[in-house]
């Protein structure tokens, strides 16, 4: 089951279990919306990958208690603020890649 992060792992915005601005990569790397696509480009700097819209998570058991209430959040935040620097070695590195091709 997704882990749902609790703000950002670079500027520790709050991102809510129903946030629309909550971007992840296929580890579950968290990050708002400015940072993934702004500041970082798309390249999650933790694998290099891409990110996408995080999932929201029903809050109500329409079906089999698949929902936020029986699945909390998570609550303790994961901050590991981005070395900017390194950031940008590792984006020059991909060449301009499509995350697809990555």
């Amino acid at each position: 089951m997704l882990e749902l992060r609790p703000c950002c792992e670079h500027c520790a915005v709050t991102l809510a279990p129903d946030s629309l601005e909550a971007r992840i990569c296929s580890f579950e790397c968290t990050f708002c919306v400015n940072c993934a696509e702004g500041l970082l480009g798309n390249v999650c700097p933790n694998c290099g990958g891409g990110f996408v819209p995080r999932p929201i998570r029903p809050a109500r058991n329409w079906k089999g208690d698949n929902y936020l209430g029986r699945y909390p959040a998570r609550t303790e935040p994961k901050l590991r603020p981005v070395d900017l620097e390194a950031h940008a070695r590792l984006v020059r590195s991909l060449a301009g890649l499509e995350p697809e091709a990555r």
